[in-house]
């Protein structure tokens, strides 16, 4: 990669290291961001989002073995059936665990995208944590398809904004969300 994609993860590492929220583009649509493991930073994302604490927000990480970390069983399925769908797809899981409770929906799932995006990777990689990733909105709002979309209000309320990809058009759609059981039934919950 060139120099500027190793600074601008080398800020962004260190805000999220910091605790701080950010403003990135993700494998759908730009979203706000910090590190999933950090409750403190989890409660600002829903304080910025003012989105009620009873919906759970989306997880990123970089493996199938990160994923591993943070579901108790994951269905054997689940690699085929993220393997077959040609977007991303985020997949919520029974039995979470190795999370803040602040994650985690009322019956203990936790929605989850392997993501595939270049800088998102290597975020999480670097981090060695999963990432919250969250349209960068706030909720009941339209969610923003382009990083011009974006708010004033919402940009000047995180504690760092990506620098590159401002121009580029990502996927602008959000992912497929299928409810994955434990026994390999799965149910589609957004196509």
């Amino acid at each position: 990669m060139n120099e500027e994609f190793e600074n601008e993860v080398s800020r962004t590492l260190k805000t999220l290291k910091d605790g701080g929220i950010i403003l990135y583009p993700t494998d759908t649509v730009w979203g706000l961001g910090c590190d999933a493991l950090n409750q403190r930073a989890v409660d600002k994302i829903y304080k910025l989002k003012q989105r009620e604490s009873s919906k759970s927000l989306i997880i990123l990480v970089d493996s199938f073995d990160m994923l591993k970390t943070y579901v108790d069983k994951v269905p054997e399925i689940a690699l085929d059936l993220i393997n077959s769908i040609d977007k991303p797809v985020t997949v919520i899981y029974d039995n979470a665990h190795n999370l803040p409770k602040n994650l985690l929906a009322a019956d203990k799932t936790i929605a989850i995208r392997i993501v595939k995006n270049d800088f998102c990777q290597r975020l999480i990689a670097e981090l060695k944590r999963p990432i919250i990733s969250t349209s960068a909105n706030i909720s009941g709002e339209p969610t923003p398809l382009v990083f011009s979309k974006i708010s004033e209000n919402v940009k000047n309320q995180v504690d760092y904004c990506v620098q590159m990809f401002h121009e580029q058009f990502i996927q602008a759609k959000a992912s497929t969300i299928l409810r994955l059981f434990e026994n390999g039934e799965y149910q589609v919950i957004r196509d």
